[in-house]
Protein backbone atom coordinates (compact mmCIF):
# COMPACT_ATOMS: atom_id res chain seq x y z
CA UNK A 1 0.00 0.00 0.00
CA UNK A 2 1.39 3.43 -0.97
CA UNK A 3 0.85 6.19 1.58
CA UNK A 4 0.79 9.96 0.96
CA UNK A 5 4.15 11.72 1.34
CA UNK A 6 3.04 14.15 4.05
CA UNK A 7 -0.38 14.81 5.49
CA UNK A 8 -2.08 15.90 8.68
CA UNK A 9 -3.32 12.84 10.55
CA UNK A 10 -5.39 14.74 13.06
CA UNK A 11 -5.02 16.67 16.27
CA UNK A 12 -4.68 15.62 19.85
CA UNK A 13 -4.42 17.90 22.80
CA UNK A 14 -4.24 20.96 20.54
CA UNK A 15 -1.24 19.63 18.65
CA UNK A 16 -0.92 19.18 14.92
CA UNK A 17 0.35 15.75 13.92
CA UNK A 18 2.34 15.47 10.69
CA UNK A 19 3.32 12.26 8.98
CA UNK A 20 6.51 12.18 6.92
CA UNK A 21 6.68 8.78 5.24
CA UNK A 22 8.88 7.04 2.68
CA UNK A 23 7.36 6.52 -0.75
CA UNK A 24 8.37 5.31 -4.15
CA UNK A 25 7.66 6.65 -7.62
CA UNK A 26 6.65 3.99 -10.10
CA UNK A 27 9.75 3.91 -12.27
CA UNK A 28 11.44 1.81 -14.88
CA UNK A 29 14.09 -0.60 -13.66
CA UNK A 30 16.93 1.53 -15.05
CA UNK A 31 15.83 4.74 -13.29
CA UNK A 32 17.08 6.05 -9.96
CA UNK A 33 14.73 5.11 -7.14
CA UNK A 34 16.67 6.28 -4.07
CA UNK A 35 17.86 9.61 -2.78
CA UNK A 36 19.95 11.03 0.02
CA UNK A 37 18.32 13.22 2.63
CA UNK A 38 19.16 14.77 5.98
CA UNK A 39 16.87 13.71 8.81
CA UNK A 40 16.76 13.90 12.59
CA UNK A 41 15.45 10.80 14.34
CA UNK A 42 15.06 12.47 17.71
CA UNK A 43 15.10 16.00 19.06
CA UNK A 44 18.44 17.42 20.15
CA UNK A 45 21.57 19.19 18.97
CA UNK A 46 23.06 19.47 15.47
CA UNK A 47 24.58 16.00 15.85
CA UNK A 48 21.07 14.57 15.46
CA UNK A 49 21.16 15.45 11.75
CA UNK A 50 22.12 12.34 9.80
CA UNK A 51 22.43 11.57 6.10
CA UNK A 52 19.99 8.78 5.20
CA UNK A 53 19.11 7.00 1.98
CA UNK A 54 15.39 6.99 1.21
CA UNK A 55 13.03 6.16 -1.65
CA UNK A 56 12.29 9.11 -3.93
CA UNK A 57 8.90 10.65 -3.00
CA UNK A 58 5.85 10.11 -5.15
CA UNK A 59 4.00 13.16 -6.43
CA UNK A 60 0.29 13.85 -6.20
CA UNK A 61 -1.67 15.21 -9.21
CA UNK A 62 -1.14 18.84 -8.12
CA UNK A 63 2.58 18.42 -7.35
CA UNK A 64 5.88 18.45 -9.17
CA UNK A 65 8.99 16.42 -8.43
CA UNK A 66 12.02 18.68 -8.09
CA UNK A 67 15.63 17.54 -8.28
CA UNK A 68 16.91 19.84 -5.56
CA UNK A 69 20.15 21.68 -6.26
CA UNK A 70 20.20 23.89 -3.15
CA UNK A 71 18.22 24.30 0.07
CA UNK A 72 18.01 27.35 2.30
CA UNK A 73 18.69 27.04 6.03
CA UNK A 74 16.33 29.00 8.28
CA UNK A 75 16.34 29.50 12.06
CA UNK A 76 13.07 27.60 12.25
CA UNK A 77 14.93 24.49 11.03
CA UNK A 78 17.17 24.24 14.08
CA UNK A 79 14.33 25.23 16.40
CA UNK A 80 12.23 22.32 15.14
CA UNK A 81 15.26 20.01 15.39
CA UNK A 82 15.94 21.12 18.97
CA UNK A 83 12.31 20.52 19.96
CA UNK A 84 11.37 24.12 20.65
CA UNK A 85 7.93 23.61 19.14
CA UNK A 86 7.20 20.03 20.19
CA UNK A 87 4.52 21.19 22.63
CA UNK A 88 2.62 22.73 19.73
CA UNK A 89 3.51 20.68 16.66
CA UNK A 90 4.22 16.96 16.73
CA UNK A 91 6.53 15.83 13.95
CA UNK A 92 6.50 12.13 13.19
CA UNK A 93 10.18 11.30 13.44
CA UNK A 94 12.44 10.84 11.57
CA UNK A 95 11.86 14.19 9.90
CA UNK A 96 13.47 15.92 6.91
CA UNK A 97 13.88 19.65 7.70
CA UNK A 98 14.00 22.50 5.21
CA UNK A 99 11.53 24.91 3.62
CA UNK A 100 13.48 26.74 0.89
CA UNK A 101 14.72 25.07 -2.28
CA UNK A 102 15.85 25.60 -5.85
CA UNK A 103 16.20 22.92 -8.48
CA UNK A 104 14.96 21.37 -11.70
CA UNK A 105 11.56 19.78 -12.32
CA UNK A 106 11.83 16.07 -13.11
CA UNK A 107 8.13 15.21 -13.24
CA UNK A 108 4.80 17.06 -13.19
CA UNK A 109 1.46 15.88 -11.85
CA UNK A 110 -1.57 15.45 -14.07
CA UNK A 111 -3.28 18.57 -12.64
CA UNK A 112 -0.27 20.90 -12.95
CA UNK A 113 -0.32 23.73 -15.47
CA UNK A 114 2.41 26.22 -16.30
CA UNK A 115 5.39 24.00 -15.47
CA UNK A 116 7.15 21.20 -17.32
CA UNK A 117 10.09 18.84 -16.82
CA UNK A 118 13.38 20.67 -17.23
CA UNK A 119 12.13 23.96 -15.75
CA UNK A 120 14.41 25.48 -13.13
CA UNK A 121 12.20 26.53 -10.23
CA UNK A 122 12.46 27.81 -6.68
CA UNK A 123 10.03 28.11 -3.81
CA UNK A 124 9.22 26.90 -0.34
CA UNK A 125 7.23 24.46 1.69
CA UNK A 126 5.84 25.27 5.11
CA UNK A 127 8.56 24.79 7.74
CA UNK A 128 6.53 22.28 9.74
CA UNK A 129 6.22 20.16 6.61
CA UNK A 130 9.89 20.43 5.65
CA UNK A 131 11.55 18.17 3.12
CA UNK A 132 14.06 20.34 1.24
CA UNK A 133 17.22 18.90 2.81
CA UNK A 134 17.05 16.14 0.19
CA UNK A 135 18.01 15.33 -3.39
CA UNK A 136 14.36 15.15 -4.47
CA UNK A 137 11.28 16.95 -3.28
CA UNK A 138 7.58 16.54 -4.06
CA UNK A 139 5.99 19.97 -3.79
CA UNK A 140 2.69 21.62 -4.68
CA UNK A 141 2.89 23.71 -7.83
CA UNK A 142 1.15 26.58 -6.01
CA UNK A 143 4.33 27.22 -4.04
CA UNK A 144 6.90 27.52 -6.83
CA UNK A 145 8.02 29.96 -9.51
CA UNK A 146 10.50 29.93 -12.37
CA UNK A 147 14.01 30.64 -11.09
CA UNK A 148 15.53 33.93 -12.28
CA UNK A 149 18.19 33.25 -14.90
CA UNK A 150 20.69 35.60 -13.30
CA UNK A 151 20.61 33.70 -10.00
CA UNK A 152 22.45 30.48 -9.23
CA UNK A 153 20.47 27.73 -7.52
CA UNK A 154 22.23 28.59 -4.26
CA UNK A 155 21.19 32.24 -4.54
CA UNK A 156 17.61 31.29 -5.44
CA UNK A 157 17.36 28.94 -2.46
CA UNK A 158 18.32 31.86 -0.21
CA UNK A 159 15.21 33.80 -1.20
CA UNK A 160 11.73 32.31 -0.62
CA UNK A 161 10.95 32.13 3.10
CA UNK A 162 12.98 35.18 4.11
CA UNK A 163 11.79 37.39 1.25
CA UNK A 164 8.15 36.31 1.56
CA UNK A 165 8.32 37.00 5.30
CA UNK A 166 9.78 40.45 4.70
CA UNK A 167 7.14 41.26 2.08
CA UNK A 168 4.28 40.15 4.32
CA UNK A 169 5.68 42.01 7.31
CA UNK A 170 6.15 45.28 5.45
CA UNK A 171 3.10 45.41 3.23
CA UNK A 172 0.44 42.98 4.49
CA UNK A 173 0.86 43.76 8.19
CA UNK A 174 2.84 47.01 8.28
CA UNK A 175 0.99 48.59 5.34
CA UNK A 176 4.17 50.46 4.55
CA UNK A 177 3.82 53.29 2.03
CA UNK A 178 6.08 55.63 0.13
CA UNK A 179 7.43 58.42 2.33
CA UNK A 180 6.92 56.57 5.61
CA UNK A 181 9.68 55.74 8.08
CA UNK A 182 10.49 52.18 9.16
CA UNK A 183 12.83 50.78 11.80
CA UNK A 184 14.20 47.35 10.90
CA UNK A 185 15.97 45.30 13.56
CA UNK A 186 18.51 42.55 12.76
CA UNK A 187 18.91 44.15 9.35
CA UNK A 188 21.81 41.94 8.28
CA UNK A 189 19.91 38.71 8.92
CA UNK A 190 17.98 36.61 6.41
CA UNK A 191 14.69 38.53 6.68
CA UNK A 192 16.34 41.87 7.40
CA UNK A 193 18.38 41.85 4.19
CA UNK A 194 15.22 41.61 2.09
CA UNK A 195 13.21 43.94 4.32
CA UNK A 196 15.72 46.77 3.91
CA UNK A 197 15.75 46.36 0.13
CA UNK A 198 11.98 46.05 -0.26
CA UNK A 199 11.30 49.03 2.00
CA UNK A 200 13.75 51.13 0.00
CA UNK A 201 12.13 50.04 -3.26
CA UNK A 202 8.76 51.11 -1.83
CA UNK A 203 10.12 54.61 -1.23
CA UNK A 204 10.27 54.40 2.56
CA UNK A 205 12.99 55.90 4.74
CA UNK A 206 14.82 52.95 6.31
CA UNK A 207 16.42 53.07 9.76
CA UNK A 208 18.20 49.83 10.61
CA UNK A 209 19.97 48.24 13.56
CA UNK A 210 22.85 45.81 13.23
CA UNK A 211 26.22 44.91 14.75
CA UNK A 212 29.43 46.89 14.25
CA UNK A 213 30.76 44.54 11.57
CA UNK A 214 27.65 44.91 9.41
CA UNK A 215 27.04 48.67 9.48
CA UNK A 216 28.54 49.36 6.05
CA UNK A 217 26.90 46.26 4.58
CA UNK A 218 23.41 47.28 5.73
CA UNK A 219 23.98 50.81 4.47
CA UNK A 220 24.87 49.34 1.05
CA UNK A 221 21.43 47.66 0.96
CA UNK A 222 19.75 51.05 1.06
CA UNK A 223 19.29 51.98 4.72
CA UNK A 224 19.35 55.75 5.23
CA UNK A 225 20.43 55.43 8.87
CA UNK A 226 22.23 52.45 10.40
CA UNK A 227 22.51 52.13 14.18
CA UNK A 228 25.23 49.97 15.71
CA UNK A 229 23.32 48.39 18.59
CA UNK A 230 26.58 47.56 20.36
CA UNK A 231 27.35 51.27 20.74
CA UNK A 232 24.03 53.10 20.62
CA UNK A 233 20.68 52.48 22.32
CA UNK A 234 18.28 52.71 19.39
CA UNK A 235 15.39 53.71 21.67
CA UNK A 236 17.27 56.87 22.67
CA UNK A 237 17.72 58.13 19.11
CA UNK A 238 14.77 56.87 17.07
CA UNK A 239 11.35 58.54 17.23
CA UNK A 240 8.20 58.89 15.15
CA UNK A 241 8.52 55.87 12.85
CA UNK A 242 5.46 54.44 11.17
CA UNK A 243 6.51 50.79 11.24
CA UNK A 244 8.92 48.65 13.26
CA UNK A 245 10.02 45.22 12.01
CA UNK A 246 11.16 43.21 15.02
CA UNK A 247 12.98 39.91 14.47
CA UNK A 248 14.37 39.70 17.99
CA UNK A 249 11.56 39.89 20.52
CA UNK A 250 12.17 40.40 24.23
CA UNK A 251 13.47 43.76 25.40
CA UNK A 252 14.03 44.97 21.83
CA UNK A 253 10.38 44.42 21.08
CA UNK A 254 9.22 46.29 24.19
CA UNK A 255 11.58 49.22 23.64
CA UNK A 256 10.50 49.51 20.03
CA UNK A 257 7.05 50.68 21.10
CA UNK A 258 8.55 54.00 22.20
CA UNK A 259 9.87 54.67 18.69
CA UNK A 260 6.43 54.53 17.05
CA UNK A 261 4.23 57.45 16.29
CA UNK A 262 0.50 57.19 17.19
CA UNK A 263 -1.28 54.63 14.97
CA UNK A 264 2.06 53.07 14.10
CA UNK A 265 2.54 49.30 13.98
CA UNK A 266 5.09 46.95 15.46
CA UNK A 267 5.38 43.90 13.21
CA UNK A 268 7.18 41.01 14.87
CA UNK A 269 8.53 37.63 13.85
CA UNK A 270 8.52 36.57 17.52
CA UNK A 271 5.45 35.88 19.67
CA UNK A 272 4.35 39.28 21.01
CA UNK A 273 5.49 39.84 24.56
CA UNK A 274 4.04 43.36 24.73
CA UNK A 275 1.07 43.90 27.01
CA UNK A 276 -2.00 44.66 24.89
CA UNK A 277 -3.14 47.38 27.27
CA UNK A 278 0.24 49.07 26.95
CA UNK A 279 0.20 49.12 23.17
CA UNK A 280 -3.42 50.29 23.11
CA UNK A 281 -2.60 53.05 25.58
CA UNK A 282 0.18 54.19 23.28
CA UNK A 283 -2.24 54.07 20.34
CA UNK A 284 -0.13 51.61 18.39
CA UNK A 285 -0.81 48.07 17.27
CA UNK A 286 1.20 44.87 17.06
CA UNK A 287 1.11 42.12 14.44
CA UNK A 288 2.71 38.67 14.31
CA UNK A 289 3.91 37.44 10.90
CA UNK A 290 3.26 33.90 9.68
CA UNK A 291 4.10 33.07 6.08
CA UNK A 292 3.15 30.22 3.76
CA UNK A 293 4.19 29.05 0.31
CA UNK A 294 2.98 31.50 -2.35
CA UNK A 295 4.05 30.90 -5.94
CA UNK A 296 2.43 34.05 -7.30
CA UNK A 297 4.27 36.30 -4.87
CA UNK A 298 7.47 34.31 -5.37
CA UNK A 299 7.14 35.09 -9.09
CA UNK A 300 6.90 38.80 -8.23
CA UNK A 301 10.09 38.51 -6.23
CA UNK A 302 11.67 36.65 -9.16
CA UNK A 303 10.95 39.63 -11.42
CA UNK A 304 12.74 41.98 -9.01
CA UNK A 305 15.66 39.58 -8.71
CA UNK A 306 15.92 39.21 -12.49
CA UNK A 307 16.33 42.95 -12.97
CA UNK A 308 18.81 43.27 -10.11
CA UNK A 309 16.50 45.55 -8.13
CA UNK A 310 16.56 42.93 -5.38
CA UNK A 311 19.52 40.74 -4.52
CA UNK A 312 20.06 37.59 -2.52
CA UNK A 313 22.90 37.50 -0.01
CA UNK A 314 24.57 34.22 0.95
CA UNK A 315 26.45 33.98 4.22
CA UNK A 316 27.96 30.51 3.77
CA UNK A 317 27.37 27.40 1.68
CA UNK A 318 27.70 23.85 2.99
CA UNK A 319 27.30 20.51 1.22
CA UNK A 320 24.21 18.52 2.23
CA UNK A 321 26.27 16.09 4.33
CA UNK A 322 27.47 19.04 6.45
CA UNK A 323 23.99 20.15 7.50
CA UNK A 324 25.04 19.94 11.15
CA UNK A 325 27.73 22.57 10.55
CA UNK A 326 25.16 24.75 8.80
CA UNK A 327 22.89 24.53 11.85
CA UNK A 328 25.77 25.49 14.14
CA UNK A 329 26.32 28.57 12.00
CA UNK A 330 22.61 29.37 12.01
CA UNK A 331 22.37 29.03 15.80
CA UNK A 332 25.30 31.43 16.23
CA UNK A 333 23.06 34.30 15.12
CA UNK A 334 25.96 35.81 13.18
CA UNK A 335 24.95 34.91 9.65
CA UNK A 336 24.93 37.80 7.17
CA UNK A 337 22.09 36.94 4.82
CA UNK A 338 21.23 33.27 4.31
CA UNK A 339 22.99 29.96 4.88
CA UNK A 340 22.55 27.47 2.03
CA UNK A 341 23.05 23.73 1.54
CA UNK A 342 24.28 22.68 -1.90
CA UNK A 343 23.07 19.30 -3.12
CA UNK A 344 24.62 17.02 -5.75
Amino acid sequence: MVLPFIFVIGTKGGKCHYLNTDQIIEQKSDEVTAMKAIRFHQYGGPEQLVLDELPIPRIEPNEVLVRVKAAGVNPADYKFRAGWFKDFVDLALPFIPGADFSGTIEQVGSHVDGFKPGDDVFGMRDVQVGGSYAQYLAVGSHGIAIKPNRLSHAEAAAVPLAALTAWSALFDHGRLEKGQRILIHAASGGVGVFAVQLARLAGAEVIATTSTANVDFVRSLGAAQVIDYRRVDFASVVREVDVVLDALGGETQAQSLTTLRPKGVLVTLQPPGVDDALSEGMQVRTALVAVSADGARTAQLAALLETGALKAVIDQQFPLADAARAHVRSESGRARGKIVLTID
